[in-house]
Formats: structure tokens, sequence, C-alpha cells
């Protein structure tokens, strides 16, 4: 007895898509593709942009001002500075021992606006007047620190504010400044 072998099947079965794979996977890689070439030109335009923006070092501060510093600088940021200086005031100062002491200073008085600067010098008069009898009750030992230094540059300024009429001086008033100090 013979066996027949099966008959083959003639017809084919498609497989079940192998083509359209390399398809799909060739769509994935050329929109990878495109997706990289733009992240790549978006980061080229946005060194190029940080490399040549004009540089505004001098408008923003690099650290937040506080204290009088920054009130300083919102009182007239951009506007120049203008130095009204005083004659020099040779005082005595009040005994704290038998030794009499005398006291020399210059000042010079620091401005926000040039335009201040003529009533200011109108009232000197009076200002000298008012420095001087501040000058006078002060001892060697408050002058002698750093601190009563300060405190001192502090009632001058209040003495002068308070010798200008109508309180022209008081925003414009930035600072009174040493330009000597010699006790004796």
């Amino acid at each position: 007895m013979a066996t027949t072998a099966p008959k083959a099947n003639n017809k084919r079965e498609p497989d079940p898509a192998p083509e359209e794979e390399p398809i799909v996977t060739k769509k994935k890689k050329s929109w990878l593709l495109i997706l990289a070439v733009v992240i790549v030109l978006l980061g080229g335009i946005g060194a190029a942009a940080w490399y040549f923006w004009p540089q505004h070092d001098s408008e923003v501060p690099k650290k937040p001002e506080t204290g009088k510093a920054a009130v300083a600088a919102k009182v007239a940021p951009s506007k120049p500075r203008t130095y009204v200086p005083l004659e020099p005031f040779t005082v005595n100062l009040q005994r704290e021992d038998s030794q009499s002491l005398y006291l020399q200073i210059g000042l010079s008085l620091k401005l926000t606006d040039e335009k201040l600067a003529d009533p200011i010098k109108l009232a000197m008069p009076e200002i000298r007047s008012r420095i001087l009898v501040l000058l006078m009750g002060k001892t060697a030992s408050e002058l002698g620190t750093p601190e009563g230094k300060k405190a001192l540059a502090e009632q001058l300024a209040r003495e002068v504010v308070q010798a200008v009429p109508g309180g022209v001086a008081a925003p414009a008033l930035e600072a009174v400044l040493f330009t000597s100090f010699l006790i004796q």
C-alpha cells in the first residue's frame, strides 16, 4: 500500500504584516529625528540670544539693597550728587577733666539735587550757628569713637534740615560728610 503524502496546500497564508512594522518604525524614527533637530535648533537660538543680548549690569543690582542704601537709591538713583562745602569749624569742647580741648572740623553736605543748593546757601548763617551750638555741647569722649561720629553726623543733618525754611532740605540732604576732624 502506498501511502500518499498529504497534498501540499498551494494557498499561501499571508504573513502577519511583517512589512508594516518596518514602515511604522521608519515613521517613528523620522519623527524622533525631526524632534531632535528642532530641540537642537531651539537650544542654539537660546544660546545665541543669551550670548548676544546686551548686558545691563548698571541697571540691575546684583543683590538687593537694604537699609539706608536702599532708601538713598529710591530717592534719586539717576541724578548726580551735589556737594556743598562748609567753612571749617573750631570750637571748645565741654571739659571732662581739668584739661581744655578743642575741635576743628570740616564738613560738606551731600545733596540729591543741584537746585536745592541755593536755599541751603541762603540759610548758611543759621546753619553755621546751629552747628556751632551743637558742637560746643559735645565732649571729646563722645566724639572719639566711630559710633560717636556717626551719631554726630545724624545730629548735624537734623540741624541743617531745621535751619532751611520750608522743609526743602529734608529730601535733598542725603548725608553730612566729614572732610576733616581734629580733637586737640
